[in-house]
C-alpha cells in the first residue's frame, strides 16, 4: 500500500441508502465504514442518498467521496457520473467500468474476452412472456440451457431475486420472483461447485487479490443467507490448495482488469470439480457490514482499517 507523506485527517462523505432494493444494506455499509474510518480521526459525513445530496456535497467540500449505494443504482455508473461532474475524488471504479459490471450479461460477455469461463445463459425481458406466451419460452429455455438452472435480475445484487429451478414448476415461480425486482431476467445453466467469492483492492500499486472466501450456505446463499446470522458458514482463506487458492485470485484479477475496474471489487465464482473457475458476478460496490465478504477478507489479510485508510488517500478517480 502507498505511504502518503501526509497524514493530516481528511473530510471524507459517504453516500448511502438511496431507493434501490439494497438500501438497508447500503445503509449498514455506509455507517460500519464511517465508524471505522471516525475511529482513524478522519471528519466523516454520511449521506442518505436524496434531493440533498449534491447540495450536501457542495456545503461540505470533501477530499474523497465513497459511494456505497448498492445495486443497479449505485453501481451502474450514473452516481459515479455525478461525482465525476462534481469534480470529487471518489474511491471505486470509472462510470464506464461500472456499465460493463453492473449489467450482468454485459459482464459475462466482457469477462469471456479476457479467458473467463461463465455459464451459459439466456437474458430475457418480462414482455417476451405476455408476447410469445410464457409456456412456450420457458420450455424453450429449458431445452436450450437443460435443467437446473438459475434465475437472476439482469442488475442487482445482495441474492435478492435469485432463485434455483430444477423444474417446470420451480422455473415459474423463479421467474415471478426475479420480475419483481427487474424487468429482465437472466438465466444460468447452474454449475455445481465450491461458492469462492475473491476481493480485489488497488491502493495505488496495482490490483491484488485478497485471501478467498468460501461460503457454505443452508439451502441457498439468499439475501437471508448473506445477512441472518446462522444461514452461512464462512471460511477465510477458502478450504483450497495452494493451486486452487492460486487459480481463482488470478481469475479475479483478471476479471477486475479485463472490466476495467478501480480501487476495488469483489468477484464471485464457482469452482467445479475439474478445478475450473466459473465467474457468475462481480460487484464494484461490495457490501461493508459486519456479515459482508469484503471485511471477512480484509480482517484475514491482516489490518481493515489500514486497508481502508488506504482507499481513502488513493481514491481511483480523481477528475
Amino acid at each position: 500500500m502507498n505511504e502518503h507523506v501526509s497524514k493530516e485527517p481528511l473530510r471524507i462523505a459517504l453516500l448511502a441508502g438511496g431507493l434501490s432494493h439494497e438500501r438497508d444494506i447500503s445503509l449498514r455499509s455506509g455507517h460500519r465504514v464511517a465508524q471505522v474510518l471516525k475511529h482513524l480521526g478522519h471528519s466523516v459525513l454520511v449521506l442518505d442518498i436524496d434531493a440533498r445530496t449534491i447540495g450536501a456535497l457542495r456545503a461540505y467540500s470533501p477530499d474523497v467521496v465513497w459511494p456505497l449505494a448498492h445495486g443497479g443504482h449505485g453501481e451502474d455508473g450514473g452516481l459515479q457520473n455525478i461525482l465525476i461532474a462534481l469534480e470529487l475524488p471518489y474511491v471505486g471504479s470509472h462510470s464506464d467500468g461500472c456499465q460493463r459490471a453492473s449489467f450482468k450479461p454485459t459482464a459475462k460477455a466482457t469477462v469471456r474476452t479476457g479467458g473467463v469461463l461463465s455459464p451459459d445463459s439466456v437474458t430475457l425481458p418480462r414482455a417476451y412472456f405476455s408476447q410469445l406466451g410464457a409456456q412456450e419460452v420457458l420450455g424453450l429455455v429449458a431445452g436450450h440451457l437443460g435443467l437446473p438452472v438459475v434465475v437472476k435480475p439482469n442488475q442487482g445484487g445482495s441474492g435478492l431475486g435469485v432463485s434455483f429451478a430444477s423444474d417446470a414448476d420451480e422455473l415459474r415461480s423463479a421467474m415471478v420472483a426475479c420480475f419483481s425486482y427487474d424487468e429482465r431476467a437472466l438465466i444460468e445453466r447452474y454449475v455445481p461447485g465450491a461458492e469462492i467469492a475473491v476481493s480485489v483492492v488497488d491502493t495505488g500499486e496495482g490490483p491484488r487479490a485478497l485471501p478467498p472466501v468460501e461460503v457454505v450456505s443452508e439451502g441457498q446463499y439468499d439475501f437471508d443467507a448473506r445477512y441472518n446470522p446462522g444461514r452461512s458458514e464462512y471460511f477465510v482463506p477458502a478450504r483450497l490448495s495452494a493451486e486452487q487458492l492460486d487459480l481463482v485470485q488470478e481469475t479475479a484479477l483478471t476479471v477486475h482488469r479485463t472490466l476495467g475496474l478501480g480501487n476495488i471489487s469483489r468477484t464471485d465464482l464457482i469452482l467445479d470439480a475439474d478445478n475450473t473457475p466459473w465467474f457468475i458476478d462481480v460487484n464494484v460496490v461490495p457490501g461493508m457490514t459486519e456479515n459482508s465478504l469484503l471485511p471477512m477478507a480484509a480482517e484475514a489479510d491482516g489490518d481493515l482499517p489500514l486497508l481502508y485508510e488506504a482507499l481513502v488517500r488513493n481514491p481511483a478517480v480523481c477528475p
